[in-house]
């Protein structure tokens, strides 16, 4: 009696979900997913060889890096879109049968199993008209400094001066704090801290840093050149800290001017005579009391 009672509840479930399979079955073109998963291929080609030209013109034409990576970031996002709708229109015989069925059994996936995907594709979205940060910007984000080299739809990729490639999820930048260093400029401001002997002569010492920072050939010199000084006092030494603080040519030659400019003045301190401080810092003297 029993049977005879879960039987036809049973049969109702799996015709529905027989329903369901033949519905899809009906929508979905056979020929349609062919011709979008060659549609997937080429435009995968087409990426890479848009992205290999405008890495060679960025070579080329240093001076529009920033511009020609601008470009080529809108240009990514128009293909996407533009692939993303052409394979469903062609795999799928889009009706309102398959409106229902995608309505009623994705609603609940979508909400949880693609939640941060779906956050991460709206942040990128925000991320491209707020503009905190562009591409080929040099930023410090959650400890980690380097230049972005992407902007997707779920991520930012960001190549460290390690040459290390760190992925961060779009949405975590519109709840964290950003510092770009350049802002869709190709130089910006670094600095460097040199520490001398106490009873050096200050003036000469700071003649030498400005003249020798001016020198190099990574240095943008259309912005001002300063030299801060300062006293520090370290266990009860107290020593001299000049800050540089200038203009690199481009975010990419960073070090390059700091290991420039460093040996450069450390040459002419030795044939000045103008002596470091002979006692052993003990700790950060950036961390110690400003007299």
């Amino acid at each position: 009696m029993i049977l005879l009672i879960a039987n036809p509840a049973y049969s109702e479930e799996a015709s529905q979900e027989l329903q369901v399979i033949t519905t899809l079955a009906d929508v979905i073109r056979p020929a349609g997913l062919f011709f979008s998963l060659i549609i997937i291929i080429v435009v995968w080609i087409l990426l890479n060889v848009i992205k290999k030209i405008v890495t060679e013109l960025t070579d080329v034409f240093a001076e529009r890096r920033l511009l020609f990576q601008k470009v080529l970031l809108f240009v990514q996002f128009i293909i996407y879109f533009a692939t993303f709708a052409t394979v469903i229109l062609l795999s799928f015989d889009i009706s309102k049968e398959l409106l229902a069925i995608m309505g009623g059994t994705l609603a609940v996936a979508i909400g949880f199993a693609m939640k941060d995907l779906a956050a991460s594709i709206v942040a990128g979205i925000t991320i491209m008209f707020d503009r905190p940060f562009q591409v080929g910007d040099r930023v410090r984000f959650g400890g980690e400094y380097g230049d972005v080299i992407n902007i997707g739809l779920r991520s930012v990729k960001l190549q460290t001066l390690n040459d290390d490639v760190v992925t961060i999820p779009n949405n975590v930048f519109l709840s964290d704090i950003t510092a770009s260093g350049n802002y869709g400029e190709l130089d910006m401001q670094i600095q460097i801290e040199f520490f001398v002997d106490p009873y050096q002569d200050l003036i000469k010492a700071e003649r030498i840093i400005r003249e020798n920072a001016a020198l190099s050939k990574f240095v943008y010199l259309n912005k001002p050149i300063v030299v801060n000084i300062s006293q520090v006092l370290n266990h009860n030494f107290v020593v001299y800290q000049l800050v540089l603080k200038l203009y690199v040519l481009d975010t990419r030659y960073e070090k390059n001017l700091q290991t420039d400019i460093t040996l450069r003045v450390k040459e002419q301190f030795e044939l000045h005579g103008i002596k470091l401080p002979s006692i052993e810092l003990s700790g950060d003297p950036r961390e110690s009391a400003v007299l």
